[in-house]
């Protein structure tokens, strides 16, 4: 019988969502019939894993330590095959920055925008509003703070850190937020996210009821398939394994042209409430069949 350690937790602010999605995902892998052991993770983590010895590790860790390479490292050198992403591709993920000019780069479309110190933007904000600041390597929206009219500036000032922390500042992009899962390098469908405050933040991701997934997006077809072809082409980029998801925003006003990739998340969210699990589910693939298929997918970086 296999073995699969799931790892759950962590010590990011996207704590208590990776506790529910590790819980899913250990419940539907012992009900396809694995030995699971749930492990919340702490700094023990190496002794934690050779005390166990799994055959396999699903990470179900989200944001810091958990989706930038670092857990992805520590099973490489334990030789332990694990679900995801590896180390490079976590790593050129998470630090959004960095994916944006590798983006930019292949031709990917990005918005408008790079990273200012706190201090740069209190003193002088790189373009007027409505502008979009997000810290460099966090997850779930976490720190997102939208500035949409001059009015709105006095809320940098309820950003947190020294004059010296790093932001990534993007234009605004009016029109309508989307996402579209890859799995094994295939795009599985485009979902419309309608928030019930306007904002897809924290709440809107994970508290039933505050967003709408409209599944599939009722989009122009030459949208879909351009959202598609642009999530997989990102998956590629930075080397994905396994599933990821592409967040994305269009503005109608310019057709196919405003069509914008803002990030790509190579742990999304496994809860009852993710996107990814309602793609799969309207692929055709179950909760269950979902997780098995990543564990079956499962190996160390070479």
């Amino acid at each position: 019988m296999t073995h699969v350690a799931v790892l759950m937790g962590g010590f990011s602010a996207e704590r208590e969502v990776s506790l529910v999605s590790g819980r899913a995902c250990a419940a539907a892998l012992a009900e396809a019939g694995y030995r699971v052991s749930p492990v919340e993770v702490g700094r023990d983590l190496p002794e934690v894993l050779a005390r166990l010895r799994p055959d396999v590790v699903f990470n179900a860790l989200h944001g810091r330590m958990g989706e930038d390479g670092r857990v992805q490292g520590l099973l490489d050198l334990m030789g332990i095959p694990y679900t995801h992403s590896g180390v490079r591709a976590s790593a050129l993920a998470m630090h959004k920055p960095t994916a944006r000019l590798l983006f930019r780069a292949a031709g990917l479309p990005v918005a408008e925008g790079g990273v200012w110190t706190l201090g740069e933007l209190g003193t002088s904000p790189p373009f007027p509003p409505p502008f979009v600041v997000k810290p460099e390597d966090e997850g779930s929206s976490v720190g997102v703070v939208i500035v949409r009219t001059a009015d709105d500036l006095a809320r940098l000032q309820q950003l947190e850190g020294p004059p010296s922390r790093r932001l990534l500042v993007e234009r605004y992009v009016p029109g309508h937020e989307l996402t579209c899962a890859v799995l094994d390098d295939e795009p599985l469908a485009v979902t419309e996210i309608v928030a019930q405050d306007g904002f897809y933040d924290y709440d809107a991701k994970y508290v039933p009821g505050r967003s709408q997934h409209l599944l599939p997006a009722p989009l122009p077809a030459a949208v879909s398939r351009r959202v598609m072809e642009i999530a997989r082409e990102a998956h590629r980029l930075l080397g994905c394994r396994g599933v990821s998801r592409a967040d994305l925003r269009w503005d109608p006003a310019r057709g196919v042209e405003g069509i914008v990739l803002l990030e790509v998340n190579t742990q999304p969210g496994m809860t009852p409430t993710s996107l990814v699990p309602e793609q799969a589910a309207y692929r055709g693939l179950d909760f269950r069949q979902l997780v098995v298929r990543l564990v079956e997918m499962a190996r160390c970086d070479p």
